[in-house]
């Protein structure tokens, strides 16, 4: 799981599909990643780009390696680790561990900037967030907007963990597949009537 959250950083799910699974061939533990030299750990990652991500995965492998190969359940200690930010964190925790807690992606901020505040309401420039998706996108929401949607995220997500999982997968579907950039197709957007920005 952290493994590919990585790789989606910057990278699109298409490219990184050709990549993992190679990967976790040659790599298969995070002892294993730990133990390998720096040059075959970039020899698998040539092509994907972004190499201060397989420098950073390889680090994070060394010290969780170090401290008895468990990846942290908990996000304020994920964040800790060479190469993770808070989505990251947030993705893993919920996606590996069903741990009740936001991930906010690209998709997430757009369709809770809509739905709570409306396009003009929360802001809707277009500067770099520095937050990354899944799918390699920066988050577009400006940067005073975001903590506003984290703490949203985190006092809607459900408490129980399963669910939790489920619903964050849903907004970034929902984000991914109705709710986009461009053109959203609100009248297929099943929050549409609850919606600041798809009511007008």
């Amino acid at each position: 799981m952290l493994v590919s959250e990585v790789m989606l950083q910057q990278t699109q799910v298409s490219r990184v599909t050709e990549y993992y699974p190679r990967f976790l061939d040659r790599f298969g533990s995070i002892e294993a990643l730990a133990r390998a030299r720096g040059s075959a750990v970039r020899e698998a990652w040539e092509g994907l780009g972004y190499y201060a991500r397989a420098r950073n995965l390889h680090r994070l492998a060394k010290e969780v390696a170090g401290v008895g190969g468990q990846v942290p359940d908990d996000p304020a200690e994920l964040i800790k680790l060479p190469g993770v930010g808070r989505y990251t964190a947030g993705a893993v925790a919920c996606f590996a561990y069903e741990k009740p807690v936001a991930a906010v992606d690209t998709n997430v901020a757009r369709v809770l900037r809509r739905v709570f505040f409306g396009e003009q309401g929360a802001g809707s420039g277009r500067r770099r967030a520095g937050s990354k998706s899944r799918n390699g996108r920066t988050a577009t929401a400006p940067r005073s907007v975001l903590p506003m949607i984290w703490q949203l995220a985190e006092s809607i997500v459900p408490k129980n963990g399963e669910t939790a999982w489920k619903f964050n997968q849903a907004v970034m579907e929902l984000g991914a597949t109705v709710c986009v950039a461009r053109k959203p197709k609100c009248a297929q957007c099943p929050v549409v009537r609850d919606c600041k920005t798809g009511r007008k």
